[in-house]
């Protein structure tokens, strides 16, 4: 990933949305829902349709391609059996790490089971990612968070031909030019043989494997850090695709030895004009403005802005690396869920702060008591992660519909009482 082609990919619309409990939108990285069994499935809006659109425009973008380098049996052996994919337009327009509050980001990125996860996965890879990181200069537990968070520890690599994908996407036309850029790269990709398009699959945005790549991403970044002559981020071996993680953000700028950020209570009575990505100033002159470390203790020596992305919720000291992570994706929320997740893989603990209730004055604890009512009714609410999506948006339809109520769908403090 280029800092500007990761950054104008995430800006405006993130990377896929990750199947969750209860219905959240996905994460970064997850390409289709899993099935009963946990595996990866695509559901039909993800498998080519015809479109007459569509085959018009790859008819006038082949000569284009060939004009930039592309070989005709490239494009040919590139192109069979690819079509229009309905469903990442859809994809392409909810993104959780821009629509989802930060309690919720949180909750589905950082969750006690992808914690738990994370730590046998970091433990397994522990020799790999230590090697990495004196290569490269970015600890292993930030490598395995942002492995994490894009594909849950490589299970969630996505299934979605790339071909497909980007050229939808460059069909489209949002993002048109950023999409056949990234057309351009797959093919150049194939065009190596760095891999075959059956093999080159991954989410509706086009992002591959472990740590989710877009194309222009591995054609810059990628490493062969197994020494076996192949970058290969699409092998079940996560090596090469952690490695050229860390070596992209090594060159965005990783500081060896600086946090990415860290916990902070804020002061009532703080200046918001002070508050904000980029307003650094010196940890001491935060300190002298009441800013104290969550949990007690120094903050440490440096410079940082101070972040609060929800309002009445903890806040954030954001130091350089903050900005460096945001170069993979540009969402606060994306940035403090990598960074947080890689406290907790190196043995933290969670949040100290609290976040506010939500519009319907529910605190999580009491979304997830409703949840588990319904659930306990008869409404299958999922898994009861205080994370109301369309899953728990459907149970309460269901119940207020059973129960002669108007349905709305939407949680209430009278609801729960009444699931109590």
């Amino acid at each position: 990933m280029t800092p500007l082609d990761r950054r104008t990919l995430l800006l405006s619309a993130a990377a896929a949305t990750l199947a969750a409990c209860g219905g959240a939108p996905r994460l970064a990285g997850a390409a289709g829902p899993s099935g009963p069994s946990g595996a990866e499935t695509l559901t039909p809006d993800l498998l080519p349709q015809p479109n007459d659109g569509w085959s018009a425009w790859v008819a006038a973008f082949r000569p284009r391609a060939e004009a930039r380098g592309i070989s005709p049996a490239t494009l040919s052996r590139a192109f069979a059996g690819q079509g229009y994919l309905p469903g990442v337009i859809t994809r392409d327009r909810n993104q959780t790490e821009f629509t989802r509050t930060t309690e919720d980001y949180l909750q589905i990125a950082a969750s006690e089971e992808r914690v738990a996860q994370g730590r046998a996965a970091y433990a397994q890879q522990r020799a790999t990612l230590d090697a990495i990181a004196a290569r490269f200069g970015v600890p292993g537990n930030v490598v395995a968070a942002v492995w994490g968070v894009e594909s849950r520890y490589g299970t969630r690599r996505g299934l979605i031909p790339v071909i497909s994908s980007t050229s939808t996407l460059a069909y489209d036309g949002r993002r048109g030019e950023f999409f056949e850029s990234q057309l351009l790269a797959a093919l150049r990709i194939l065009q190596a043989g760095d891999t075959t398009t059956d093999r080159m699959v991954g989410s509706w945005a086009g992002a591959m494997g472990h740590t989710q790549f877009i194309p222009t991403s591995y054609l810059e970044n990628a490493v062969d850090f197994t020494g076996d002559g192949r970058r290969d981020i699409w092998a079940d071996d996560p090596t090469d695709s952690l490695a050229s993680t860390a070596n992209y953000l090594a060159r965005a700028g990783w500081r060896t030895g600086e946090p990415w950020g860290l916990e902070v209570a804020v002061p009532a009575g703080i200046d918001p004009g002070l508050l904000g990505r980029r307003k650094n100033r010196p940890t001491s002159d935060w300190a002298a403005r009441g800013v104290t470390r969550s949990g007690g203790g120094a903050l440490p020596a440096g410079s940082a802005s101070l972040i609060v992305p929800q309002a009445g919720g903890p806040g954030f000291l954001a130091f350089r690396n903050f900005e460096v992570i945001a170069r993979y994706n540009n969402a606060v929320n994306y940035v403090i869920g990598v960074g947080h997740l890689s406290d907790r893989l190196a043995g933290g603990g969670p949040l100290r702060g609290s976040f506010p209730p939500d519009s319907a004055g529910l605190t999580l604890a009491d979304r997830q008591a409703l949840q588990r009512g319904l659930t306990r009714a008869g409404f299958d609410a999922g898994n009861p992660d205080g994370i109301i999506g369309s899953g728990t948006t459907a149970a309460i339809e269901a119940y207020q519909r059973a129960n002669g109520l108007p349905v709305t769908g939407q949680p209430s403090r009278a609801l729960l009482d009444a699931l109590r």
